[in-house]
């Protein structure tokens, strides 16, 4: 089949890859805009972009796609069987959603109708989710609302952070996404809507997953624990504290169990009063960290202007202070 791939970050490229690589032709990518995204205001292609570059595939880069009647009649002369969608970072409008033969699919990685939205990895991280997936689902003028054709579901591990899990979502995206093609085109003469699951049939909780902001990414010391772990999961790299006045990306931390509270007890400071201290500093290990509930150990960390550092390196770039304090 004749296909236009719609796709902007890392994320959507192994999709890409495998469908250049398959038996259909890719036969133009729509991707976002170049954007000024480094120091010096230099104009960077998205990865899509440069992706489909090196292939030597046509590229369209629109400003806008809705009422762009230019950008629309070029899409209508292609004649296009499927629009495939992975993150393109806009939602598509009728008049473009209604253009190739077989529809416009998109795969979201997420188990819909949980974390409709913009950023469906980072907050099923956040909220400490069991599972999450990829959904395969043919597109409507909603915010993810469609039907789905296919779904499959993976546990989040306990070391999974965004970019550990974004690859596996990512590489599984590809994988569902060229099974469903393939039910698509052997349904091309019968009625593809038979094999289509409304979402308020799953039995789910409707949840959306808004654009993570320059906020979101402070540490606030204030929460239990827990909530602090899933917050740098879902925010890595970028979760982040002040140390002395200067900015701390915090990469990893481990919640101290109940058995290494007890056990390091005796190292803890005496008489802390509020999360965020520095209640103790465990010799070529880490910086243990007071919170709402349990204390957390730093392990892995990056300050302003240093390298990325880790348990005795860490210790040693820091040199912190019991009973100082971290700020949010």
């Amino acid at each position: 089949m004749r296909i236009i791939f719609w796709g902007t970050p890392e994320y959507s490229i192994a999709s890409l890859d495998i469908f250049i690589k398959s038996k259909h032709e890719v036969i133009g990518v729509v991707s976002q805009p170049d954007k000024k995204r480094s120091r010096g205001n230099k104009l960077i292609s998205s990865p899509v972009k440069r992706f489909a570059e090196q292939e030597s595939i046509k590229i369209y880069t629109p400003t806008k796609i809705r009422d762009n009647i230019h950008f629309i009649n070029e899409l209508k002369s292609l004649s296009c069987d499927l629009f495939i969608v992975i993150a393109y970072g806009k939602i598509l409008p009728k008049e473009i959603l209604e253009i190739p033969k077989f529809g416009c699919w998109n795969a979201h990685a997420s188990l819909l109708p949980r974390w409709r939205g913009a950023a469906p990895i980072q907050w099923s991280l956040i909220k400490g989710d069991e599972f999450t997936g990829v959904g395969i689902m043919k597109m409507n003028e909603g915010l993810d609302t469609g039907d789905l054709l296919l779904e499959e579901k993976i546990k989040i591990c306990n070391d999974d952070n965004l970019t550990i899990l974004s690859e596996k979502l990512s590489i599984l995206s590809a994988k569902l996404f060229l099974n469903a093609t393939s039910l698509i085109e052997e349904n091309i003469y019968k009625n593809t809507n038979s094999q289509l699951i409304k979402q308020n049939s799953l039995g789910r909780e409707i949840t959306y997953a808004r654009m993570i902001e320059k906020s979101d990414f402070r540490v606030d010391w204030c929460n239990e624990a827990m909530e602090i772990s899933q917050k740098i999961k879902g925010l890595y790299p970028r979760a982040n504290t002040t140390f002395r006045g200067k900015n701390l990306k915090i990469l990893k931390i481990k919640v101290l169990s109940s058995d290494e509270i007890k056990n390091e007890k005796h190292l803890f400071m005496s008489n802390y009063s509020r999360p965020g201290i520095i209640i103790a500093v465990k010799e070529n290990e880490g910086i243990i960290i007071s919170t709402k509930t349990d204390p957390i150990i730093l392990l892995e960390a990056k300050l302003e202007g240093k390298n990325i550092s880790s348990k005795k390196q860490l210790i040693q770039q820091l040199k912190p202070s019991v009973g100082e304090y971290l700020s949010d």
